[in-house]
C-alpha cells in the first residue's frame, strides 16, 4: 500500500529571466521539497529546504495517520 504522505520536489522558483534573439529564457532555482497528500491530492505547506527535513516530517505525519 502506498503511504498517504510522500515527498515531491517543490515547484522551481524563477530567479531571473532575459530575452535573447526573440526567445525568453528563465533561470530557476530549486524550491526545496514539499509533502504531497495522496488522499487529498494536494501539496502541503510549508516547503522544506532539504530532502532530509521533508523526510523527517513526512515520516511523522505517516506515523500519526497510521496510528489514528
Amino acid at each position: 500500500m502506498q503511504p498517504r504522505f510522500v515527498i515531491v520536489p517543490a515547484v522551481p522558483i524563477e530567479k531571473e529571466s532575459f530575452h535573447l534573439r526573440g526567445r525568453y529564457y528563465a533561470a530557476t532555482v530549486c524550491g526545496g521539497f514539499d509533502i504531497y497528500d495522496n488522499q487529498a491530492k494536494e501539496r502541503l505547506k510549508p516547503s522544506y529546504p532539504s530532502r532530509t527535513d521533508a523526510q523527517v516530517h513526512c515520516e511523522q505525519m505517516n506515523k500519526r495517520f497510521d496510528a489514528g
